[in-house]
């Protein structure tokens, strides 16, 4: 059974429009859902999710997506509720959606403010609660030696992937300590102090090498 539906938009991670609700609130089931739906969509957004189809496991559901032309079409569905049917649902809305003025999209600011669709999400999600209708069973007989090529993945593996990936981005952003001996005030005064020495010194004895070595050539020259 469709359960929640959400359109957004891939660019920034807008959810434009969502269906009627269907799920028991005083449980906080539609809360946590609808949260995990819009984490999905601005992982979506920054690139994190790259396949355009995808199915995503979270306890006994599943969230279905399709991205098409900067727009994401998602849905939570009972894990036992047809993929193959879930996908034709997520089209059939993109298919309405693609009829809206592309202009009036881009000007939408707030989350959830294209009211006008959801009347229109709710419409359609009718037609697929029944999977046994004649309609729903032509769509799940068709092409039925072809399996539908989509990723499937956990939801915990995918805030893992998250955390892993916000701890991997602090520590390249960190700066490396310093030693505190090389940085050490006491160690600066000892280089200011000794480093002209210790210069005169290296000098002084160059010197004196160079003109024992000079001084010997001559002797050796001369004899």
């Amino acid at each position: 059974m469709v359960k929640l539906t959400i359109v957004g938009r891939v660019d920034d991670g807008l959810p434009l429009a969502q269906g009627p609700r269907y799920m028991n609130e005083e449980n906080g089931n539609f809360l946590y859902y609808k949260q995990q739906a819009e984490f999905i969509l601005r992982e979506i957004s920054k690139g994190t999710l790259l396949p355009s189809k995808m199915s995503i496991q979270i306890d006994h559901h599943c969230f279905n997506y399709l991205v098409e032309n900067g727009f994401c079409y998602m849905t939570l569905c009972e894990f036992s509720y047809p993929r193959k049917l879930a996908f034709h649902y997520l089209q059939d809305l993109q298919r309405e959606f693609e009829k809206v003025d592309i202009n009036l999209l881009g000007k939408i600011s707030k989350p959830y403010s294209f009211i006008k669709f959801d009347n229109v999400i709710g419409n359609i999600r009718k037609q697929y609660i029944d999977t046994r209708t004649q309609a729903n069973l032509s769509k799940l007989n068709a092409n039925r030696r072809q399996d539908i090529d989509i990723v499937m993945e956990d939801m915990s593996k995918i805030i893992e992937n998250k955390r892993k990936s916000e701890i991997s981005e602090r520590l390249s952003l960190t700066p490396r300590p310093v030693s505190r001996i090389w940085c050490s005030p006491c160690l600066e005064v000892i280089a200011l102090k000794w480093t002209p020495i210790t210069i005169f010194v290296v000098t002084a004895v160059v010197l004196l090498w160079t003109s024992l070595i000079l001084t010997e050539d001559f002797v050796i020259t001369s004899s």
